[in-house]
């Protein structure tokens, strides 16, 4: 199960598109998702939090995203994982985005700063105090800082079956080419009612962190929200799954076809 949780932050993360003329989000948005093994042995919890904030003088959202095993899970295998992460509001670039996590004992503590402008980030690798600066693509995203700017910039208001979203995402040192095809219009069964949602399946680089055999697929709010409701990822032996329940702040109405 190592990274598993990572995986499905990540596309928890990735997944919210929509072009409107204002923002799907603001301060104060928070998401509350409950993780699952083969849909009903509970394996975690995962958060993400909005905040206004100030970085080096300038206006920034900062997010926070934490995830932890609960229950039996822990016993064996324990987790316990923070990612930040600082972007411009009007542009949605990152500045600066944080990894602290222990996964089983396998453990990392990096601090990333973009300088978009020059297409480089710093990389700070405080576990073995080793910092070091790499190149990045241009209009690079970090592991959470793309799930607002996609909420963005992608048009879903006629979108088709088949149509592709494209991403360079910077993922400890290095770049990675990611993708969604959306799959179609499906109403699910959610902890609030059932809901009219968007399904996408994401498809990135495998190899150390994502692996072939975990197909995933997604699903968000068909409204201006573009709320995450659901993640799942199939793995070699069974499943693992993340479902949205509990949200506040929202900048926009949730819309619940028939409540529970």
């Amino acid at each position: 199960m190592k990274n598993t949780l990572l995986i499905l932050i990540t596309f928890v993360s990735v997944q919210f598109l929509v072009a409107q003329p204002e923002p799907a989000f603001g301060d104060g948005e928070w998401f509350k998702f409950r993780m699952s093994y083969s849909n009903w042995l509970k394996a975690g919890n995962a958060t993400l939090l909005v905040k206004d904030s100030k970085l080096n003088e300038k206006e920034v959202y900062h997010v926070v995203g934490k995830g932890w095993t609960t229950g039996m899970i822990k016993w064996f295998f324990k987790v316990k994982d923070r990612y930040e992460t600082y972007f411009d509001k009007e542009t949605i670039m990152p500045y600066k985005f944080i990894r602290d996590i222990d996964e089983g004992g396998y453990t990392k503590n990096l601090e990333i700063h973009f300088d978009q402008a020059n297409n480089k980030a710093h990389i700070n690798d405080k576990k073995h105090n080793v910092q070091k600066v790499v190149d990045t693509k241009p209009n690079v995203q970090d592991l959470l800082s793309a799930f607002y700017y996609l909420r963005n910039t992608m048009d879903t208001r006629d979108i088709k079956v088949g149509d592709e979203a494209k991403v360079e995402m910077f993922f400890d040192e290095e770049s990675y080419g990611f993708k969604l095809i959306y799959l179609g219009e499906e109403t699910i069964n959610t902890d609030f009612g059932e809901v009219e949602s968007l399904k996408f399946r994401p498809y990135v680089m495998a190899g150390r962190v994502f692996k072939e055999e975990e197909s995933l697929t997604l699903w968000v709010s068909k409204d201006k929200n573009k709320i995450p409701l659901r993640v799942k990822a199939d793995l070699a032996v069974g499943s693992l799954r993340a479902d949205l329940e509990a949200f506040k702040g929202l900048k926009h109405p949730f819309k619940i076809v028939v409540n529970n």
